[in-house]
């Protein structure tokens, strides 16, 4: 990797950063799943959401507008499925119950199906191709186009970097929690689940 590359790859894990950093549905449910089951749930969680910015920055990196155009022709059926999962998402999360410690494995989703999860989820918001289309153009047309393989890693490694650090941190928090603050705290991640869940659809069909 020489110097530009290496300048293309610290810029494109600061994207990744930033994409992955403001509080969303996928951080609301890094944060839950860190506190149910510990920091390995609550990483393969944001690790889901990592992989599909990496894939959407992929898109975006090597220009395949072919795919692009796909993606945003199905953003209203993405976009309802997405926001019908987070509002199951909201469901369940509002019923279980709210404890010290990490809840047994029977009662947890695997950390496979975590990450499957909130890939889909990712996933089902086509609109984030565009951004990265936007921010790679930024960066430079011809930097950009001798290292598109450099700006995808860098994208996925920011992401995941934000994710260890929020998935650690929670889990190193969670048993200083009284067990009424949990509950508070589950059931106003419940409800904004469920708000972004209408959002999305809303969005969706109204096209």
């Amino acid at each position: 990797m020489d110097i530009p590359q290496l300048t293309l790859f610290a810029q494109a894990v600061l994207i990744g950063l930033s994409i992955a950093a403001p509080v969303g549905p996928i951080g609301l449910l890094c944060i839950q799943r860190s506190l149910d089951g510990g920091f390995r749930l609550g990483f393969a969680t944001g690790l889901g959401a990592a992989c599909a910015d990496g894939l959407y920055g992929a898109i975006g990196a090597f220009g395949v507008h072919g795919v692009t155009t796909v993606l945003q022709a199905a953003r209203p059926v993405l976009g309802v499925g997405g926001g019908l999962f987070l509002l199951w998402l909201g469901w369940q999360t509002w019923r279980q119950p709210a404890t010290a410690h990490p809840a047994a494995a029977d009662r947890r989703p695997s950390a496979a199906r975590a990450w499957a999860g909130t890939a889909l989820l990712t996933l089902s918001n086509p609109i984030t191709i565009l951004a990265f289309v936007g921010i790679f153009a930024a960066l430079g047309g011809a930097a950009a186009g001798t290292a598109p393989g450099w700006m995808v890693l860098g994208v996925f490694a920011g992401s995941a970097l934000w994710w260890l650090l929020l998935a650690g941190g929670v889990s190193l928090l969670h048993r200083r929690l009284p067990v009424d603050l949990l509950r508070h705290l589950r059931r106003a991640s419940a409800l904004l689940l469920a708000a972004f869940g209408a959002w999305a659809m809303q969005g969706a069909l109204r096209g």
